[in-house]
């Protein structure tokens, strides 16, 4: 065992203590926010809660770089459309895109049993689908595809429908970007590349990586119009540019 492993037993555990507590916390906050004070004062809960998981994996040596230097607009519906390594690539999304209300794609299995997390799937707009019904995942897209397109928020997808376990884009699987596409027509589409959040679980869940530098660039925006396939080619070989597998 290394030197950096055996470190690592001892600041997962302490990583766990701090993000379990922060889930458990949070949960009741964000009931009151929302069943009290509505939906905005239930966003904000959710970016502070997800500000307070960065600071967690912050005991493991985790640093976060966001790069955008384009201006996207506050006033239209957003598609984010990125690679997917691990559970980690989505705190920082929420905080970092808080501003444009984001809402994920999520698998339905998560919208159950895990404090805060699973209230905040159920209650914000998400679209929780189930893999095995692709009626039921059809529907739910279409619905965060027109909510969307009706409230000027973002929906984020994760087209390869897995998590790369190494960094290596997988291919994108096309049906819900362009069920989301569809749904939201006046939508800008919003291409991000993420490095080193699959450096967390390289050991997989426990022990945790340390050191990890987590990045997020987000590219130019893509409008929503033209031939869908040849637009989702480009979006995802723009994405896998942005992606240094060997880092």
């Amino acid at each position: 065992m290394t030197l950096a492993k055996l470190f690592s037993y001892l600041f997962t555990s302490l990583f766990f203590i701090s993000f379990g507590l922060v889930l458990v916390i949070f949960h009741p906050i964000q009931w009151i926010c929302l069943k009290v004070f509505g939906y905005d004062a239930h966003k904000r809960s959710v970016s502070i809660l997800n500000w307070f998981i960065m600071r967690c994996t912050n005991l493991l040596g985790t640093r976060y770089t966001f790069e955008n230097t384009h201006n996207i607009p506050t006033d239209r519906p957003l598609i984010v459309v990125s690679n997917h390594q691990s559970m980690y690539d989505i705190p920082p999304l929420i905080w970092y895109m808080r501003k444009h209300h984001p809402k994920f794609v999520s698998k339905i299995e998560l919208g159950k049993g895990i404090p805060s997390v699973s209230f905040n799937l159920r209650h914000s707009g998400s679209a929780l689908i189930d893999r095995k019904d692709p009626k039921q995942s059809i529907a739910e897209l279409q619905k965060l595809g027109k909510y969307i397109e009706k409230h000027n928020r973002s929906a984020v997808i994760f087209p390869e429908g897995t998590r790369s376990r190494n960094g290596v884009p997988k291919l994108f699987r096309t049906t819900g970007l362009k069920v989301l596409m569809k749904n939201s027509p006046s939508a800008l589409i919003v291409p991000i590349s993420i490095n080193n959040s699959w450096k967390l679980l390289r050991y997989g869940k426990f022990p945790m990586g340390l050191g990890s530098h987590l990045t997020l660039k987000v590219h130019v925006p893509v409008e929503n119009k033209g031939n869908s396939d040849e637009l989702i080619a480009q979006i995802e070989a723009t994405i896998a540019s942005g992606v240094n597998a060997d880092q």
